[in-house]
């Protein structure tokens, strides 16, 4: 460590106490690694700020120093957004012991919790005060909801309840000089001039730390419903996903489009899995809940899948019959992104569309992609209720993994450049981060990327909060 750095760090250990500012090689490691492991950087020290109060010093102090700073939650997330990087200069500030729950108002249905908070913690407290917290990801044992809500995160409820966003009422945010804005209303009507928060919401960090909100809770489904369907096509799929919105409304609360490519990956990474309709090219994993302990929806999907099989829109199905058996489809759906990562190299495409044009946009990717890189494995999933495609690329059986990732950019064209000629976006809900970053000038506006830049130096002039990433 450079002796210039050792003032800094000297007031850092008095702010949050000399355990709480790492230093060590291997201390510091786990939080300088990104979660696929695609980006290493290195840092001065990694500061665990127990308070609001810590962190608005440790950020003035970083700023009197001219130290950049790298926000940190779970570390989980997929685009190197809360990685710092190579130079060593920035200090990464992780939020872990930000944990309290501070309140629950049942009446008013809110939750109240700091950054640090666990989303599965989120979701117990929500539950143990017999409401509901809908957001739901495969990382939610280990992702903090201050990083869900950095980087607008969806998951698999989003058809029914909205992105992060969607789910929060107020915040509490530290900005770059080291102020706390103190925003924590669980109002749903405030109609009083700009919506400050949302600037927050999914800007990774970039505008301001989040160290606190107050989150939407709603009524706890009574009755849940899960199916699996294999069907006959990608047009079969939204015309399921179009009867099932018609016969349960808002109840349903997830359809995720399923290949057959990640069953047979996922099963060949875990055994023990089962699978539960082979042989069919694409799959639904379908999700309904209602708050209403007599309701229905079980006969409903059952009817609705029985006719979706007469009229061959799907193939087959399967109902769960307890929770056991749903858990074990979605455990299934839940463990393709790990199984991957298993596999080896890949490339990784968090892109939305129109539901309407993903099945030109499968064809044409795939014409084009298997022309570019002959062999190519295609892993595809997502949340088709919502148009949210994780068009993922594994590499040829046999081929070299370096080999292949030297494709990266132009399978991103290829994909990118196709889901801009259909009005979508090249990031749905993993955020920018540091892999992204460059698709932002190249698909954005130029008016819309010069207006985040404005707010931007508004809220962070000397640029010390997670610089290189977003912008």
């Amino acid at each position: 460590m450079a002796d210039s750095a050792a003032p800094l760090l000297a007031t850092l250990r008095a702010i949050v106490g000399e355990a709480n500012v790492l230093t060590a090689d291997a201390d510091v490691d786990p939080y300088v690694t990104d979660w696929r492991g695609r980006y290493r950087g290195r840092t001065r020290a990694v500061v665990r700020p127990g308070t609001t109060a810590e962190v608005s010093a440790v950020v003035r102090s970083c700023g009197e120093h001219g130290v950049p700073i790298v926000p940190q939650g779970g570390n989980t997330g997929l685009c190197g957004g809360a990685t710092p990087h190579e130079s060593g200069e920035e200090i990464v500030v992780s939020l872990a012991r930000l944990a309290r729950v501070r309140a629950i108002d049942a009446a008013n249905a809110t939750l109240t919790v700091e950054a640090g908070v666990p989303l599965a913690r989120v979701q117990q407290t929500a539950a143990d005060a017999g409401l509901f917290f809908p957001l739901s990801l495969a990382a939610e044992g280990s992702c903090a909801i201050g990083g869900n809500l950095s980087t607008n995160a969806g998951g698999t409820a989003v058809l029914r309840y909205g992105t992060a966003r969607e789910l929060v009422l107020g915040l509490e945010v530290v900005l770059a000089d080291g102020r706390v804005w103190e925003s924590l209303k669980g109002l749903r009507k405030d109609n009083t001039g700009y919506d400050v928060k949302q600037i927050f919401l999914g800007s990774e960090g970039t505008l301001g730390i989040i160290t606190a909100a107050v989150l939407k809770l709603f009524p706890k489904p009574q009755t849940s419903a899960t199916a699996f369907a294999a069907l006959a096509g990608i047009d079969a799929a939204i015309a399921l996903l179009g009867d099932l919105r018609q016969s349960l409304g808002d109840r349903l609360t997830g359809f995720e489009l399923i290949s057959r490519e990640c069953i047979d990956l996922t099963r060949k990474q875990f055994p023990a899995f089962a699978d539960p309709l082979p042989g069919h090219a694409w799959y639904a994993l379908i999700q309904a809940d209602d708050s209403a302990a007599d309701s229905a929806i079980p006969a409903q999907i059952e009817t609705a899948l029985a006719a979706a099989i007469e009229q061959e829109t799907a193939r087959d199905a399967v109902i769960a019959r307890s929770s056991a058996q749903a858990a074990a489809l979605w455990t299934l759906r839940e463990h393709i992104p790990e199984a991957q990562r298993r596999e080896g190299a890949n490339i990784k495409h968090d892109i939305s569309l129109p539901v309407s044009h993903i099945p030109v946009f499968l064809d044409a990717a795939q014409e084009q992609l298997n022309a570019a890189l002959p062999g190519v494995r295609y892993v595809v999933f997502g949340h088709l209720g919502d148009g949210n495609l994780h068009y993922n690329l594994s590499a040829p059986s046999g081929a070299s993994a370096s080999a292949f990732l030297d494709e990266a950019p132009r399978a991103n064209r290829i994909v990118y450049d196709l889901v801009a000629a259909h009005g979508g976006s090249f990031s749905a809900e993993h955020g920018i981060g540091q892999l992204k970053r460059e698709e932002m000038s190249r698909y954005k506006p130029a008016i819309e990327v010069e207006l985040m830049r404005r707010i931007k130096h508004a809220l962070d002039p000397d640029a010390l909060l997670n610089p290189g990433k977003v912008l």
